[in-house]
């Protein structure tokens, strides 16, 4: 369980989303933006709770809409507006749900990582990262700046970059005493000042479905 006085930070993504997440951040973008730079259409942008967006990734193609608990399976407009989406009526491959904080968009992804596809056209504003991790624990950061993808690497493994080495592109080095991806969080953290409230990523956002043949 995630403390409420660490819930204000950026560390207590690792924790909440154990399984698997993909924490995007893009300077200088609205939600909306960011949504649509990853290839969202916004007329099929969804405003989705987390446990909403989760049962719609989680179920199988053969369960009923009316096994969702988010939705009254009745509401004719509203299975209309999420089959036309993407979310309905098979599950999609991921869901991005995207937000704001200090200047910033960021998206939450459980699982997969379609947002770091993209990085580089996220950071046309400035500066986008990707922090990655996998259900096998495997992490991946990415950095862009201006449209140029400057770094990819797996903190506290050196030899698997691509690019810049992340001490000479960023000033961050992995200590020991944590995983790589809560060490870059912390260290974002103290370099940009960022905070994303726990009770906003929990409530509705932007969100958007997509399949394989979408990336």
């Amino acid at each position: 369980m995630v403390g409420g006085h660490e819930r204000n930070g950026l560390r207590w993504i690792a924790d909440a989303y154990d399984l698997g997440f993909t924490l995007t951040l893009s300077e200088g973008l609205s939600p909306y933006e960011l949504l649509r730079g990853i290839g969202a259409e916004e007329p099929h942008i969804v405003p989705l709770t987390r446990s909403a967006a989760y049962e719609l990734l989680t179920r199988n193609a053969d369960d009923h809409i009316s096994d969702l608990d988010f939705l009254d399976w009745e509401d004719e407009a509203e299975v209309a507006r999420l089959t036309d989406g993407g979310f309905l009526p098979d599950p999609p491959d991921t869901i991005v749900r995207a937000g704001s904080a200090a200047g910033w968009a960021y998206a939450l992804e459980e699982f997969q990582c379609r947002t770091g596809t993209y990085l580089a056209a996220l950071s046309r504003a400035g500066r986008a990262f990707s922090i990655h991790r996998n259900a096998k624990g495997f992490s991946r950061v990415g950095y862009a700046l201006h449209g140029e993808p400057v770094t990819s690497f797996e903190p506290g493994l050196p030899h698997l970059t691509n690019g810049v080495p992340a001490e000479a592109a960023l000033g961050f080095v992995v200590g020991a005493d944590e995983p790589g991806d809560v060490a870059f969080l912390r260290f974002l953290e103290a370099e940009s000042d960022l905070w994303i409230p726990w009770e906003e990523t929990e409530a509705e956002l932007p969100a958007a479905a997509f399949t394989g043949e979408r990336l």
